[in-house]
């Protein structure tokens, strides 16, 4: 959903006046555009001076409805700034009302299995304060933030299966829709952009999730591609990268280890990507990425999705990933999985986690996969 963001100002000036548009005999569509930006900027002359936090206006739906060209013409100069934002989350997101999620036939989704809550984060002993919130620390009795925030597992002989469903937190009927209809399982991955991520995690957390949280970092194709404002850098210093790192581990609590945003770049690097384990090795955190990291080692616990299994965006081709996934831990004993948080990934993942351990297979969450390389 398109915002705008309105700093604090004056009323704008040096921009044309209302009477030399309207006086303009070609007014559309320029001047039509011209109108509309000037609206909207003299929105802000309306609302003065508001503070240091902006103030955001949701455009939707007149936005998609106004004349073409009104985004130039609100530059920077104005004062006015456009942003490209999804959805902003409440502080509290587990004070919304209680939905059912069904399927695009309108089925409803399987009801999945009672999960008993994980341990409220944070967890005494496990955090320090940090510059911009608490970091996870080792326990004074060597005890890791890995091992006390990851869901308990308890393995019966059979081949376990896994998945990681990421891009959590930033749509809020996804997020809530991942966190209600997955058995808890299911490892969930949020971003760290997230506003209320904290109150998503502990959703998660409360129905039996355990958590990570995605690290942005830079793929082959930055900045066309850009994960963001705090994205780790192939080509940055060892302390740089750390400090950033730490802006990602500040964001929230109750997270067992980190996942891969992108980065396919940093990943390559040898000297970054030390520089990334190391900083989590430091603060007993785990590493699961989605099959970028192939082959890394970090001495760090550690997991690899064998596939991705919503890369081809349709029922058929998730579906046949999730059976390729089965046939890999019927071989090897374990598979992981990853899938992001589309509509069809949740409603075909709530229905084949009702279903798979019937054909003889356990569902594991990520960590129960993870080992120390």
């Amino acid at each position: 959903m398109a915002m705008i963001a309105i700093p604090r100002l004056s009323a704008p000036s040096g921009g044309p006046g209302l009477k030399a548009l309207l006086s303009r005999r070609n007014l559309a569509p320029a001047g039509a555009a011209a109108l509309f930006a000037g609206a909207l900027a003299a929105v802000v002359a309306l609302i003065g001076p508001v503070g240091p936090k902006p103030v955001r206006i949701p455009l939707e739906p007149v936005g998609n409805a106004a004349p073409a060209e009104w985004r130039q013409l609100l530059r920077p100069g104005r004062g006015v700034q456009i942003l490209e934002q999804a959805i902003r989350l409440t502080e509290r997101p587990g004070d919304g009302a209680a939905e059912a999620f069904a399927g695009v036939d309108g089925a409803p989704l399987p009801k999945p299995a009672a999960s008993g809550p994980l341990a409220p984060a944070p967890i005494a002993g496990f955090f320090a304060p940090g510059p911009g919130g608490p970091l996870p620390i080792i326990a004074a009795d060597g005890r890791t933030p890995f091992e006390a925030y990851a869901r308990p597992f308890h393995p019966n002989g059979k081949p376990k299966v896994a998945l990681v469903v990421g891009g959590l937190g930033l749509n809020a009927r996804a997020t809530r829709q991942a966190i209600e209809t997955l058995p808890g399982v299911v490892t969930l991955s949020f971003t760290p952009y997230a506003e209320g991520l904290q109150g998503w995690i502990d959703m998660a957390r409360a129905h039996g999730h355990e958590v990570l949280l995605e690290t942005p970092m830079e793929p082959v194709d930055y900045p066309a591609n850009d994960p963001g404002p705090y994205t780790l850098m192939a080509d940055a210093q060892g302390p740089e990268t750390v400090k950033r790192l730490e802006w990602v581990l500040s964001r929230a609590s109750g997270y067992f280890g980190l996942s891969n945003y992108l980065g396919t770049r940093f990943l390559a690097d040898n000297r970054a990507f030390d520089a990334f384990a190391g900083g989590l090795r430091s603060r007993g955190l785990g590493f699961i990425d989605d099959g970028a990291a192939a082959g890394k080692k970090g001495g760090v616990p550690r997991a690899t999705a064998d596939r991705v299994i919503d890369d081809a965006l349709s029922r058929p081709a998730i579906e046949k990933q999730l059976l390729a996934l089965e046939s890999q831990a019927l071989q090897h004993g374990q598979a992981l999985g990853a899938g992001f948080a589309y509509p069809v990934t949740l409603e075909i993942v709530a229905r084949w986690t009702s279903e798979v351990e019937k054909r003889g297979y356990q569902l594991a969450p990520a960590s129960a996969l993870a080992t120390r390389k």
